[in-house]
């Protein structure tokens, strides 16, 4: 099979960035961040082959932030696209391939978050793909996102329920499409670095890299000091004393929620749960508070979800310039 495009998938503090570094350092590879195409862009404007479709989808964007920084030559994308095809995967694929062009690597690849809620269409539309779905300790996960923004909407029972749509569609789509899907854990990413990322290049088929652990591919993310909710830390350093912070940043009461609720998921993907003694009055302000109240947060969270993408997801106004365009 042919090799395509490499997509790394995973809801926000999940380790995608850590990923993203990695395969951006392999000098066959050149990785975008964050360009949301698949959720703001596919399906939005309607047919592409119709002129007016098309150019105000262009005119998005040339004005999306998170595109800006790649600087899109729009005048070559557009002559590109109408001489084929013209679906939003091969937009999508041609704006792709100018960044790689201009790095001089062979291959494309994008890490924008939950893009495994598109797999299919991604699978379908490039046959030689390779989807890489990132899965972290929903506790650990839940304790980064409420330490790095310090207050988190919806709480835990949201949280929760973030994890658990991303985590049963990890396991629906490897078990799909195994040699075109594969989950990585985190915890076996930052333990084992080296183990793993080789893994993770036989998967894509591309060699080994021993260039790719110093994460030079990135170095935005390395000047920042990696991307841990925790603090600055030394550029190209793969660390692991983020596993099991959850017990620092999380009470008894949260922790035994996850579990609740997760508790099957976690240990399908090797999470041991921890036992909690909890004494009478909390195991009863457990039961009367904590519980419903968070199951009732992660209810409106998936609700609210579900209708946002039954909706579409256009790209918010916060996130275009007022330009009249570039390239």
């Amino acid at each position: 099979m042919e090799r395509g495009p490499i997509f790394v998938a995973g809801p926000e503090r999940s380790g995608t960035s850590l990923l993203f570094a990695l395969l951006a350092s392999h000098s066959q590879i050149a990785m975008t961040r964050r360009t949301n195409l698949w959720k703001h862009f596919y399906e939005q404007y309607g047919d592409l082959s119709d002129p007016a479709n098309l150019d105000r989808c262009l005119d998005t964007v040339t004005r999306y932030k998170r595109l800006r920084v790649l600087h899109v030559d729009v005048a070559a994308l557009r002559r590109d696209f109408v001489t084929g095809p013209c679906s939003y995967a091969r937009l999508f694929a041609l704006l792709e391939e100018q960044y790689a062009a201009r790095l001089g690597r062979p291959r494309w690849g994008d890490k924008s978050l939950h893009t495994e809620c598109w797999t299919e269409p991604i699978l379908a539309s490039y046959p030689g793909a390779r989807i890489l779905h990132m899965v972290r300790d929903p506790r650990d996960r839940y304790a980064s996102s409420r330490t790095r923004w310090k207050l988190r909407r919806g709480g835990i029972g949201a949280g929760i329920a973030e994890w658990l749509t991303s985590a049963r569609l990890a396991a629906d789509h490897a078990a799909r499409f195994p040699t075109r899907y594969r989950v990585v854990r985190y915890e076996d990413l930052v333990t084992e670095p080296e183990r793993t990322v080789r893994a993770i290049c036989q998967f894509v088929d591309e060699p080994f890299e021993a260039a790719m652990l110093a994460m030079e591919g990135a170095p935005r993310l390395l000047d920042q000091g990696s991307n841990s909710s925790y603090g600055r830390r030394e550029a190209g350093v793969i660390a692991t004393d983020s596993i099991g912070r959850y017990r620092a940043v999380l009470s008894d009461r949260e922790i035994a929620f996850a579990q609740r609720v997760a508790g099957d998921e976690m240990l399908r993907f090797g999470y041991r749960l921890d036992a909690l003694p909890m004494g009478p009055v909390a195991r009863s302000r457990y039961a009367l508070t904590t519980l419903p109240l968070e199951r009732v947060r992660g209810g409106i969270w998936s609700t609210v979800e579900a209708r946002r993408t039954q909706r579409g997801r256009p790209v918010p106004d916060y996130r275009l310039v007022d330009t009249e365009g570039f390239g």
